[in-house]
Formats: C-alpha cells, structure tokens, sequence
C-alpha cells in the first residue's frame, strides 16, 4: 500500500515538473533570449526613471553594470517595473518599462 502511494505521488510530481517548466520560459511580461539576438541595445544611465520598447521587440539591456535580454512578446502589459523581469539587477527595480502596441500589428501587416 505505501509504495503504491508513493510512486503514484512521485508520478504526480514528475508531471507537474514537466508541465511547469515551458511556463517558466515565458512570462506576461516576455521571455528572456540569447545575447546575440538583440533588436537594439539600451544602456540605462543610473538614475534611469523608465525604458520605452515596443511589443515584440528584443532588447539588449544595460543597468547597473549587468546585461540581459529580452524579448517584451507581451500578453497585454502596458507598464511594468524592470525589477520584476531582472529580479537580481539591483539599479532595475524601479524602472518603469512602457510597452508601445508593435506598429505591424496595428497597420495589419
């Protein structure tokens, strides 16, 4: 009877871990990508008070002497804090970032 039990909750675990893991890799705020595929690079001075990008936009971003990536491919996010995709950047938590709608999508491109 326990190790019934205890391989049908080990079972249990191992397929929640493989259902969360690809919702790890994108948020509703977008999806960190490798260095090289950058749109742009934006190297935000210390007293930065906001960064504009657009959505589906790749952005190369500098703050407080760390780097990263990222893709905004947005789920309807218009402003958000930097600090909450770059939690470990200490000069990011405050930095409002505004996501503009991508102008191909509002053309109909």
């Amino acid at each position: 009877m326990f190790i019934r039990k205890f391989m049908t909750l080990t079972g249990i675990a191992a397929l929640s871990v493989a259902f969360s893991i690809p919702a790890l890799a994108h948020t509703h705020r977008g999806t960190a990508i490798e260095a090289g595929n950058a749109d742009r690079t934006v190297t935000l001075a210390d007293d930065a008070k906001y960064l504009n990008v657009q959505r589906n936009e790749t952005v190369r971003i500098n703050v407080a002497g760390k780097s990263f990536t990222w893709r905004f491919d947005t789920f309807g996010t218009p402003v958000f804090k930097l600090g909450e995709i770059a939690p470990q950047v200490a000069g990011a938590k405050d930095i409002l970032v505004y996501v503009a709608e991508d102008p191909r999508l509002l053309s109909g491109e």
